[in-house]
């Protein structure tokens, strides 16, 4: 954070749905011109906290300021400031990429002397330039992420959030996108990212881990990193599933994870607990390829803090969308 005022300002940020906390007691601040990202698994409540500081889902308490302006008291006067881009963006199927434009150019009262600078503009950003004149609707998934992209700039706000901009985009159109906001930010626009790809975690300046409706963590990627306890250890084993739960028993190991073919280890003294976890695998007839120290990955971490919270009690497996990285 810098010593200027947030641009976007989150205190006790909560929301109810019936007996169903799905925002509890959130807050955080932005400074101008930050990458921040919500990142957590299906259900955290990221969807619902970009909804309410869009000023479109009212606060059950707390209250959150963007710019000065509270989203609880006057969620309309911020809305001009602001862009949101939620996971079904409205396009039109049956207007052309020009006329969606124009349209939402419209809805935002753009003067119609400003309009041609921003939309070559803005052409420019996502390359949609030669597809002015194809239907939305016959766009590709990525095309149709870049094109909401660009309605939601078209009047230039001050902070701009994304609800999982990035969610079933193939990795092309992922990177256009991710370009695309980075230039907005070094233009000086806060942005406000949601995401449930923990490798998309290290391209923000800081990250708010999400679960069951609180924060688990606040920092930047490398400092959350660099402060888990102990270190992580990559085994490579046949049958990891069956291998993980012989290691979640052995007295160095605090933690065993599942990541795809191979069982990551949280141990306190990584070196030490080396022979210790061979001797253990191999008594039990598994065979071991490797057992070594990796740099742990913010999936790593979000295990670490997710098992560690009151909310915790997670399987100790990875590997699904919600949790792993694409």
């Amino acid at each position: 954070m810098t010593d200027r005022a947030p641009a976007v300002d989150v205190r006790g940020l909560t929301r109810r749905f019936g007996a169903l906390v799905a925002v509890d007691a959130v807050s955080f601040a932005v400074a101008p011109g930050e990458r921040f990202g919500l990142v957590g698994p299906d259900g955290a409540g990221k969807t619902t906290t970009l909804r309410m500081l869009a000023g479109v889902l009212r606060p059950s308490d707390g209250d959150a300021t963007l710019h000065g302006t509270s989203v609880a008291r006057d969620p309309e006067g911020m809305k001009h400031r602001v862009a949101y881009m939620p996971q079904r963006f409205g396009l039109y199927g049956d207007l052309t990429v020009m006329e969606n434009l124009e349209f939402y150019a419209d809805l935002y009262e753009v003067p119609r002397g400003e309009r041609a600078p921003r939309l070559d503009r803005l052409f420019r950003f996502s390359n949609l330039g030669p597809f002015r004149d194809r239907l939305a609707g016959q766009l590709s998934g990525g095309m149709k992420q870049k094109l909401a992209l660009s309605c939601a700039l078209v009047h230039q706000p001050e902070v701009l959030l994304l609800d999982e901009p990035t969610f079933g985009v193939d990795p092309i159109s992922r990177r256009d996108l991710w370009l695309i906001v980075h230039d907005m930010v070094a233009e000086g626009v806060t942005v406000v990212v949601s995401t449930s790809y923990m490798d998309e975690a290290e391209r923000f300046d800081r990250v708010a881990l999400l679960a069951h409706g609180r924060i688990l963590a606040l920092d930047t990627p490398d400092a959350l990193q660099k402060g888990l306890e102990g270190g992580i250890l990559s085994v490579r084993v046949d049958r990891p599933r069956a291998a993980r739960r012989v290691l979640a028993s052995q007295p160095s190991v605090r933690r065993a994870s599942v990541f795809g073919d191979q069982v990551h280890v949280s141990a306190a003294s990584p070196a030490e607990a080396v022979p210790g976890i061979r001797r253990a695998l191999e008594a039990e007839g598994f065979t071991v390829s490797s057992v070594e120290p990796i740099t742990p990955s913010m999936e790593d971490v979000f295990i670490d803090r997710l098992a560690d919270s009151d909310a915790g009690g997670g399987s100790g497996e990875a590997g699904s969308r919600s949790v792993a990285a694409p």
